[in-house]
């Protein structure tokens, strides 16, 4: 963050605004890390004690002109998320896949962008069938949750959010509590014409 700030310097005092900045057609180049932690969300007990970090590329593209009006204005953008996970508890293993992403943007909020966002895909890992809530090394994912941009410069802005992220072999295994976890993720997207 430290760096970011050093290389905006004078930008902080010069007007930006994401409605301005992300139109249809803008690309949106991005990456993302995060912790994942699971919970008990739909009582599925083991998943409390499973710890994760997770990296995100992303390439996204807006789809829509701006719809709404006030507040409740955006446009849709349609992300894909390729995805790279280290689990560490309760032991060492790894995930590998991607999603395609749904986002909307709103953007009357000049520099800050909030957004909301949910995605479907397919993952490899090796915690199945290792874990009681998978017996399959390949599974499905389905996440959404809020997040904010904080645009720097015209074309960088800094992103916060969380997920609700859920990971299920959705009955093609013998067993599939599924493993449902918060995903808290910052990082960097730059937007091009």
């Amino acid at each position: 963050m430290i760096c970011i700030l050093l290389m905006v310097g004078t930008t902080w005092g010069s007007d930006i605004d994401a409605r301005n900045r992300v139109t249809k057609g803008t690309l949106e180049f991005g990456f993302l890390t995060g912790y994942w932690q699971g919970n008990n969300a739909f009582s599925n007990e083991p998943s409390a004690n499973r710890s994760a970090v997770y990296f995100l590329p992303q390439l996204g593209l807006v789809l829509t002109d701006e719809i709404g009006s006030g507040w409740t204005s955006g446009n849709v953008e349609l992300l894909i998320e390729p995805l790279a996970a280290h689990y560490y508890e309760p032991f060492s293993a790894s995930a590998f896949g991607g999603s395609l992403v749904v986002k909307y943007n709103f953007l009357n909020f000049g520099r800050w962008m909030p957004f909301w966002d949910g995605g479907a895909g397919m993952l490899w890992t090796d915690l199945g069938p290792r874990i009681p809530e998978q017996s399959t090394q390949f599974n499905f994912v389905l996440q959404t949750g809020p997040g904010v941009s904080y645009f720097v410069t015209e074309n960088m802005a800094v992103t916060f959010g969380v997920r609700f992220h859920h990971i299920s072999n959705a009955g093609i295994g013998e067993r599939n509590i599924g493993l449902n976890g918060c995903l808290f993720n910052v990082g960097v997207s730059f937007f091009t014409p």
